[in-house]
């Protein structure tokens, strides 16, 4: 089970996070999963790899001769580059170094090369969304500002929103709408999640950040989406919770509903006691969906039998 971000596994296994990107970037050592958002999520096996590498790497063997050595023993091999991985690793980093330097004009520049790059997806999940996790961890850190932040947020974001519009599909009968908690402000990765619901055929809705429940009850209704993603970065505090969920569970009126985000994980006991989906594993979501949605056909064509 995957549940420890970067800043965590770095702590426990004295490996920086910078090191702990490298060694996935070049070595596939390890290879956690992604969070809805695209932040990366370590299970105890992924942190057992990397302090595996880090005591060979300490006795004095090379980066690349470590990890093939704890590849080997799990029976892999180290990946094979290539241009495009090149690529996107290059734009992430520039992209960040832009931000670093608080030169506007340079990440513009960088954020327009991306979009030359690959699939819109491909350009969320191996640039902007890894340089948006990255420049975040540098804001906690206190390495860069809030005003930093908010020029790399509100740069990439226009840019994000430019790729889901150019993303939608012509044609489509499915909806999917995306919505922030009530008092969630951080929608980016949620609008990378549209990003895979349109490669998906799904013509998506995007209703942005601090969506109240009401509102999402209005979409519904008017909109007969197949399914709703929600977001939540910090959970609402234990005495607000269950009402809350409750709230946005009686708004998706039966609809398949999903929540992801940091906070998610935390709700989980009242999501999923209103047969809502909590959205950890992106590589998973879209078999996760499409059965949730077949189950519930079932449900309404029996009871309609």
């Amino acid at each position: 089970m995957s549940r420890y971000r970067i800043q965590a596994v770095s702590k426990m296994s004295g490996v920086s996070t910078a090191t702990l990107r490298a060694w996935e970037r070049r070595y596939g050592v390890p290879a956690p999963a992604r969070t809805a958002s695209a932040y990366r999520l370590y299970s105890d096996d992924d942190v057992q790899l990397v302090k595996k590498m880090r005591d060979h790497v300490a006795s004095g063997m090379a980066a690349a001769e470590a990890a093939q050595a704890v590849l080997e023993a799990r029976g892999a091999t180290l990946p094979a580059t290539n241009g495009d991985g090149d690529a996107f690793t290059s734009t992430r980093d520039r992209i960040v170094e832009a931000t670093v330097r608080f030169d506007p004009e340079m990440l513009e520049a960088e954020v327009s090369k991306a979009l030359s790059l690959g699939p819109s997806v491909t350009i969320f999940e191996r640039a902007l969304g890894p340089a948006l996790e990255q420049i975040g961890d540098l804001w906690h850190a206190g390495q860069v500002t809030v005003a930093q932040e908010h020029m790399a947020s509100q740069i990439l974001g226009a840019t994000l929103l430019h790729l889901l519009r150019l993303a939608q599909p012509a044609e489509s009968a499915r909806r999917v709408v995306l919505a922030g908690f009530i008092e969630e402000d951080h929608v980016l990765g949620l609008i990378g999640v549209g990003l895979r619901f349109c490669a998906w055929g799904f013509r998506v809705v995007l209703l942005g950040p601090r969506t109240p429940p009401s509102a999402m009850a209005r979409a519904v209704e008017s909109l007969s989406p197949e399914v709703v993603a929600l977001t939540v970065s910090v959970a609402p505090i234990p005495s607000h919770a269950r009402d809350l969920v409750d709230a946005y569970a009686d708004a998706c009126r039966g609809t398949v509903w999903i929540v992801g985000g940091h906070g998610a994980t935390a709700l989980r006991p009242f999501i999923e006691s209103r047969g809502g989906i909590v959205a950890t594993d992106l590589n998973d979501l879209r078999t996760t969906i499409e059965r949730a949605l077949a189950t519930l056909r079932r449900d309404r064509n029996g009871s309609l039998s």
